[in-house]
Parts: structure tokens; sequence; C-alpha cells
């Protein structure tokens, strides 16, 4: 640039280019710094999630993000951790209290307690399903299963088991912020020859209900037969009571004479004897 001195009447040349290239960098160095501090400031938690501050290592347990978009310090990581209900399934070969091994189907639903995110990530880690969830639910289902028989865990005992695996995993699991929603027993199998021989037992006490149930069934219809008798017994001998000699004539008079009206051709000859009852011969 080219500056007029009017002491000297000369022109003066400027050079103002290297600090205005060097004003710019500079403005673009500090607007890309703000750029990545905002952005650095900005962080998003997922549905179903919440997200733990750390800050160079230390967990912060004063804050816990919600769902949604949150401004943080710049300095801090968001670490997510799942609060949605999840379901462990187990498989495990599990003793009964005679010492017999069965195979034990297991699943356990349950979900991170958002209030104990923190300290779950801060002493167990984002991998508490495995470090700490399975080997409560495998360790519970042998105490359950160890003091119960074979027979009654593929009868009518595993509501029981169930409630018992329950208990002993939420009261374990509450203690490091980990909430139990349920525990199912999906499947029992037992060594072939027991499970036969519990179906043959099974098999052999329907039957036997079964015969309960003829034998009382004959002898309901025997009682009601021998209530029907002794009621056509009373009702003979009561007829019999009231059919006299007298009785008899008349029904025979009265039969006389309602043949004798009859248009129908025939011989009617009225007996001789004591009752004179008429016959009929021929029509």
């Amino acid at each position: 640039m080219t500056i007029f001195d009017p002491t000297t009447g000369r022109g003066r040349v400027i050079d103002t280019g290297g600090r205005n290239v060097l004003r710019l960098v500079g403005l673009g160095v500090l607007g890309l710094f703000l750029v990545i501090l905002l952005f650095s400031s900005v962080t998003r938690v997922n549905t179903g999630h919440v997200g733990v501050l750390t800050l160079f290592g230390a967990v912060d347990k004063t804050e816990t993000l919600g769902e949604g978009i949150h401004l943080i310090n710049p300095l801090k990581t968001n670490n997510e951790l799942s609060v949605q209900t999840q379901t462990i399934k187990e498989s495990a070969s599990v003793p009964s209290s005679e010492g017999l091994m069965m195979a034990l189907d297991t699943s356990l639903i349950y979900h991170l307690d958002p209030a104990s995110a923190a300290k779950v990530f801060q002493t167990i880690g984002a991998d508490y399903e495995d470090k700490v969830v399975e080997p409560t639910l495998r360790s519970a289902i042998r105490e359950s299963t160890a003091s119960h028989t074979a027979n009654a865990l593929y009868t009518g005992e595993r509501e029981m088991v169930a409630k018992q695996i329950f208990d002993s995993v939420s009261s374990q699991l509450a203690e490091r912020g980990i909430k139990v929603e349920n525990v199912l027993l999906r499947d029992v199998q037992l060594p072939a020859t027991l499970k036969a021989s519990i179906e043959a037992k099974q098999q052999a006490e329907q039957e036997a209900l079964a015969m309960n149930f003829r034998l009382q069934k004959e002898t309901q219809e025997a009682q009601r037969k021998r209530i029907e008798a002794a009621g056509v017994r009373d009702f003979q001998q009561i007829v019999a009571q009231g059919i006299t000699p007298s009785l008899l004539e008349w029904k025979g008079i009265e039969a006389t004479e309602n043949l004798a009206k009859s248009p129908n051709t025939k011989v009617v000859v009225v007996g001789g004897g004591k009752n004179g009852l008429p016959l009929i011969l021929g029509q």
C-alpha cells in the first residue's frame, strides 16, 4: 500500500498484507477451537440409557444424565449404560438333594437401577452382567436345587424353586445397584432312567385314581338299585294291602258291563264260582 507523506512530498509504501493474513489465520484457529469446544460441550444420551460422566478417569457421582441432549464440561466424557429390561438365559447342570445331576434352563429378567448407575460403573464397570449378574445367578440356582429332590423339581415344586432363586438373586444384586424383575424356570431335564421311573409312577397313580372312581361309581349305582328295589317292594306291599276280594268282584262286574256294551262281535261267558269274572272266548 502507498501512502503520501506531506512533509517530504513523496509517497511511502507500507506493507500490511502479512499482518492481515496472520490475523485471519488467528481468527480461523479461534473459530475452529470454539466450534470444537461447542461440540465437545454437547452430548446425547440414547433412549433407555443413562450417562455417567468421568473427568480424567474420575467418576462424577453427583450427576447422571437422562435421555436427550445435554450441555456438559467439554473435558468430561459421557459413558452410557442401559437401564432397559434385560434377560439372561442360563443352562446349567445342577445337583438335586439326592446328588442326581439335572439340566436346568433358567431365565433372569432384570434392569440397572438408574440411581446406582455411577456406582455400578465405578465399582464394577460397563460389563457388570458378565462380572456379577451371571455368576450370582449360577450360584443361586445350585444352592436352591440342592435342597429339593429331583422328583419334586420335575413335578410340583418348580414355583418354589424359582421363588428361592429369585429371593437369593434379588438380595445379592440389589446391593450392587441391579434390580431383579423375575426368575423363570423354562425346563428341567432329568436322567432318562429317573424320568421313566417318575412317569411310570405318575401313570400308576392316575390308574389308581381311575379305578377308585370306577369303584365309587359302581357303589353308587348299586346303592341306587337297592333304593329303587326297596321303593318297588314298598309300592307292591301297599297295593297288595289295598286289593280285596270285594274290589276284585267289583272290577270284574265293570269289565263285564264294558264288554257287553262294546260294538265288537264276541262271546262273553260269565264264569261260575265265587267271583263270576268274564271270559272272552272269541271275536
